[in-house]
């Protein structure tokens, strides 16, 4: 790949732009929510495009096949559908098995193709709960707060497992999974049922007994934890600016490094990497031994927020609104575009084919973001015109994507 540059971005316009971000961050604890609550019956919203193209047509076909819209026409939603409130959450969104699932209560399970309701269940899922599936099971900690971990069919909702920790632990929190394991973080009860310190805890998924638990470190936070686990390694951020690996088999922590600034963002996992977004830098850390393999600096006064890998490819977004291609396993930059200097900043993406899509943090302009993932050149911008401030999520499924916002779930065709 060659390395797109773009056009210059002057010191002012940067400073201006990522301050308006900051704005709109500050804004986003207060919006959260904020625009009309959908009909049901309504017709679905337009879908507009990055250069004030047409707006697409509503009717897109619900089938197999869909028509590619003419260049830079963000192709109409296939269906829409109200979601529960309290869908917030950095993976309040997931698909499995031809049902898409998004946090909240009561939790719904739809079918991907047609957004017809398949199953519903109350009181199931603690709003805003990661949607962890691993295994062809939704691993969640049990919404009763009786300290039990709960796995469900996605497809059905039936419980299918169930593990009762009972009053060892106080409100344990999903954070990963293997094919063996899910991985919980939760405080740990004191006499007077104050929680002073916190475990990290494996839970074997064959048993529903605990494998391991590890005392964490005093201060170190409960929340705004990332994780990943691949093969012998647990890696996981949170608020107190830390890097953490741990093995799988044991729980013994291999090393932790401080990182720049406070990091409740994704983290990524290549192979034998875990990279995370350290301020204006990325890092690239071996998972073994926690060395640093390689760093990639952002522009003057930016910092890198969203961060993923995809076959193999590290997109990263920063603060001026600029998207990069990095070989995950170099650092070596393949392509940037500064198409999205006019929405807020991607956060989370996902890819079908040679598109990647891209779901935009706080803007009223933002949404889902097409670009051809050989060069980073924007294909289409779908915004369904709600105006609200909420961030956008987005998951690949098949031939459709789905897109998460505010209270309000769309399917789109991935063309």
């Amino acid at each position: 790949m060659t390395l797109h540059e773009g056009r210059a971005v002057s010191r002012r316009t940067v400073l201006r732009r990522t301050g308006a971000g900051l704005g709109l961050a500050a804004l986003g604890a207060g919006a959260w929510g904020c625009g009309p609550v959908e009909d049901p019956g309504a017709a679905g919203p337009s879908a507009s495009s990055a250069s004030s193209a047409p707006s697409a047509p509503e009717g897109t076909p619900s089938g197999g096949a869909f028509t590619t819209p003419p260049p830079g026409t963000a192709p109409g939603p296939l269906w829409q559908r109200p979601t529960a409130k309290g869908t917030l959450g950095m993976d309040a969104l997931a698909v499995a098995g031809g049902v898409v699932l998004v946090s909240g209560d009561p939790l719904v399970g739809r079918d991907v193709a047609t957004g017809e309701e398949r199953w519903r269940r109350e009181e199931v899922a603690v709003p805003g709960a990661k949607m962890l599936v691993r295994g062809g099971t939704l691993y969640l900690a049990s919404a009763q707060y009786d300290g039990d971990v709960v796995g469900l069919d996605p497809a059905t909702g039936r419980e299918t497992w169930r593990s009762r920790l009972g009053r060892r632990f106080s409100q344990p929190r999903t954070i990963a999974a293997d094919e063996r394991r899910v991985y919980v973080l939760a405080g740990i009860l004191e006499k007077d049922f104050s929680v002073k310190r916190n475990v990290i805890a494996a839970i074997d998924t064959s048993t529903g007994k605990v494998a391991w638990q590890e005392l964490r470190d005093a201060g170190t936070e409960e929340y705004g934890i990332t994780a990943e686990a691949t093969g012998r390694y647990l890696a996981y951020t949170d608020f107190r600016e830390n890097v953490t690996v741990r093995d799988t088999a044991t729980g013994r922590q291999l090393w932790t490094k401080k990182i720049g600034r406070s990091n409740s963002g994704r983290l990524a996992v290549h192979e034998e990497l875990v990279i995370v977004a350290d301020a204006g830098r990325l890092r690239a850390f071996a998972l073994a031994d926690g060395a640093e393999r390689w760093s990639l600096a952002s522009e003057e006064y930016t910092r890198f927020h969203g961060v993923g890998v995809l076959d193999g490819v590290l997109y990263a977004s920063d603060s001026g609104h600029v998207l990069r291609a990095v070989d995950a396993a170099t650092g070596k930059e393949g392509w940037r575009t500064e198409s999205l200097l006019d929405v807020a900043y991607a956060g989370q993406f996902a890819k079908v084919g040679n598109t990647l899509y891209a779901a935009t943090e706080l803007d009223d302009k933002g949404g889902i973001l097409a670009f051809d993932a050989r060069n980073g050149k924007l294909r289409w911008r779908y915004n369904d015109g709600s105006k609200a401030l909420d961030q956008w999520y987005v998951a690949a499924a098949g031939t459709r994507l789905v897109a998460l916002h505010g209270e309000r779930l769309t399917a789109l065709p991935a063309v």
